[in-house]
């Protein structure tokens, strides 16, 4: 699977060199730049890995003109479909999410994380190009449902109230798809009214990612997981393809059939 543009290309990682290229983008973001950190980060090297990274596929975004220390690599999505994760026996998100309401459903899964883009590209077109890839890859593989983990920075839930109550009582998962916190880590939501939230400031403290994912028609799990490892409060997030309106079909797909 390729896409290409005039500047862009998008690509799954093919060789370790590929792999070792997205590990340093995801340091720079993900460490670098957000305080993350874990026992597979090397700060030496200034890679972030950890141990389900060679069972999953890394979609890239390269740019040819890009930084050369990154081989290139603006953009990483790591992707496991389910057949895989049966193979691994179980998705990385089940360290923070109970998946079992998807994983009994009989539907194709693709589980989505350490999604990052450079600095420098956010804003811009490059976003949309990781969506292109993305959709290409689900249209392949007839995905149905699309789950993953995203981050809010910082860990304290206080002071996320408006956001994450917000998506708890605007885009709360229906029943079949309302994966949830584990409860040893349970964060509820709601931590304020319906009639409390500001729609506005809550748009204004939510990462770009998962507003792109709710222009979709995603949705979120019930509970947050606070994750003091890599500096983040992280909400799971649901999209089911057969749910989304002719629009963010569109959109997401680019408007190629599926």
């Amino acid at each position: 699977m390729i896409v290409e543009d005039r500047q862009f290309q998008v690509r799954l990682a093919d060789g370790e060199a590929d792999l070792r290229a997205a590990q340093r983008l995801r340091y720079e973001v993900f460490v670098a730049e957000l305080g993350g950190d874990g026992p597979m980060v090397d700060h030496d090297a200034r890679i972030e890995a950890d141990a389900f990274d060679d069972h999953y596929d890394h979609l890239l975004l390269i740019d040819p003109d890009g930084p050369r220390e990154l081989d290139g690599v603006v953009g990483v999505y790591r992707l496991l479909p389910g057949d895989k994760a049966a193979v691994l026996g179980r998705f990385y998100s089940e360290d923070e999410y109970d998946l079992s309401v998807l994983k009994s459903g009989g539907r194709k899964l693709l589980e989505l994380g350490r999604s990052c883009l450079h600095a420098d590209y956010r804003g811009g077109m490059a976003m949309h190009h990781m969506w292109t890839g993305l959709a290409d890859y689900v249209l392949e593989r007839g995905i149905e449902v699309l789950f993953g983990v995203a981050s809010f920075h910082g860990t304290d839930p206080v002071a996320l109230e408006q956001p994450l109550a917000f998506l708890h009582h605007n885009h709360l998962a229906p029943p079949d798809l309302r994966v949830r916190a584990l409860e040893a880590h349970f964060q509820p939501m709601d931590l304020i009214p319906a009639d409390a939230v500001d729609r506005k400031a809550a748009m204004l403290a939510t990462p770009a990612l998962i507003k792109a994912y709710l222009r979709l028609g995603g949705f979120v799990g019930e509970g947050a997981f606070i994750d003091h490892a890599f500096n983040t409060i992280d909400v799971c997030l649901v999209m089911d393809t057969a749910r989304m309106n002719a629009k963010s079909r569109a959109r997401y797909t680019g408007g190629r059939a599926g």
